[in-house]
């Protein structure tokens, strides 16, 4: 789908694309939340297997403007009734436009088309406009665990809406 100022969101994963996500996850949630470098295992390993094993209820969206990757977010299959939400993020460039609305709204379509009964994602509870974001779809904290991870001490968050 096309939108305005050279702006597309596709479903289709292109070469480098995998490389490019795990990059402005790094380096975005350094610059950001002062995460370390182990954030990006975190992302790269599971972001590559689904590349690998896409399934037929599985599916990624990929913001891109002017050729260059800005942005995604994912519905990965966990059990036959429940599907994860992954790798939502945007360039400091293109929030505030609605655009991360539009993503969730895609994979939330996308998870219930696919006859998911659930929906949950993992997040930390240092994102407070993703956290607005997420509560605004109806998503519910179910889990808090104080943890240390990527260079920093926080509390994880499982979110989860019925679908």
């Amino acid at each position: 789908m096309d939108n305005t100022s050279g702006i597309i969101i596709r479903t289709i994963i292109k070469p480098g694309d995998t490389g490019y996500i795990t990059f402005l996850h790094g380096k975005l949630y350094a610059e950001e939340c002062g995460f370390d470098h182990t954030f990006e295992p975190y992302v790269a390993i599971p972001l590559s297997e689904f590349v690998k094993n896409q399934g037929p209820r599985e599916r990624i969206w990929i913001v891109e403007r002017d050729g260059l990757v800005m942005g995604s977010v994912a519905v990965v299959k966990c059990s036959d009734g429940q599907a994860q939400l992954r790798w939502l993020l945007l360039h400091p460039e293109l929030r505030e436009r609605g655009i991360g609305r539009q993503l969730i709204e895609e994979a939330l379509a996308f998870a219930r088309r696919c006859g998911y009964s659930s929906i949950f994602l993992l997040t930390v509870d240092i994102l407070p406009r993703a956290a607005g974001l997420y509560k605004s779809f109806g998503f519910k904290v179910t889990e808090e665990t104080k943890t240390r991870m990527w260079g920093r001490e926080m509390t994880e968050q499982k979110y989860e809406l019925n679908l």
